[in-house]
């Protein structure tokens, strides 16, 4: 049987929203709040989407997508902000599997 991948997170530079999957709504606030700015930061830096996203194996991941006619869209610098990340919030991010771990 296979595990979907669950969303954490997402933020949209074309909508103007950020989305917290209601599962996680015991997450600490502090948290919450890291979360909301980092995802609407980088939308506004890079443009397009960015998904957090667990797989099936608690592993959590960056990912982000862009509109075909999206001119604006620094595919580049995408990739080295979600690199960036990792490095920068790479103890939110543990602490985020084991709390996915633990709950789900």
């Amino acid at each position: 049987m296979s595990v979907e991948k669950r969303v954490l997170c997402s933020a949209s530079r074309y909508t103007k929203k950020y989305y917290l999957n209601p599962e996680f709504d015991r997450l600490p606030t502090a948290i919450k709040d890291e979360l909301k700015i980092m995802c609407v930061l980088f939308t506004e830096e890079v443009g397009g989407v960015i998904l957090l996203m667990f797989d099936e194996d608690g592993n959590l991941r960056l990912m982000t997508e862009a509109e075909e006619d999206d001119i604006l869209y620094d595919e580049i610098g995408s990739e080295l902000k979600i690199r960036q990340l990792q490095l920068n919030k790479k103890e939110l991010f543990e602490q985020l599997e084991q709390y996915y771990e633990a709950f789900f």
